[in-house]
């Protein structure tokens, strides 16, 4: 699995949250930055076009709280669409830097290999609970997990 693209060095600004179920909301391939302007999703050169699951799996990260973090196999469970973690990895991997990406985590507790210590930096600031704040970093995953409703 590829590590998600690194954001923008700004701090994050998070969105305020909409209650409509991410499922039925399309995603805006435009997000606003810090500064309020809009910014196109982190593309690579080559990386395929924003298809209806990617689109599901950035509306479910938006929508993940501060301080909490969602798995990629919850994020697949969530969305039901009969594809797993593997396949939210790869759109973390590819659109990851639009959003916040540090919030997807793998279930024993750890962010995407080599973003320790970015990752760290956005949980200490988000008061996300921690299991260890010393590499390998862990998310204390019974207290940080959002179940997505």
């Amino acid at each position: 699995m590829t590590a998600p693209q690194p954001p923008n060095p700004q701090p994050h600004n998070p969105q305020p949250h909409n209650p409509q179920p991410p499922d039925l909301q399309p995603h805006n391939p435009h997000q606003r930055d810090n500064r309020g302007q809009s910014s196109p999703v982190d593309q690579s050169p080559g990386s395929p076009p924003l298809d209806d699951f990617a689109s599901r799996v950035l509306d479910v990260v938006d929508s993940i709280p501060v301080g909490r973090v969602m798995s990629y196999g919850d994020i697949a469970e969530y969305l039901g669409a009969g594809l797993g973690p593997r396949q939210v990895g790869r759109v973390m991997s590819v659109y990851g830097g639009a959003v916040a990406w540090w919030r997807v985590i793998h279930s024993d507790g750890t962010p995407a290999p080599g973003h320790d210590s970015k990752a760290l930096r956005h949980y200490l600031a988000e008061g996300t609970p921690l299991r260890s704040a010393r590499p390998p970093v862990r998310v204390d995953m019974r207290r940080a997990r959002w179940p997505g409703r």
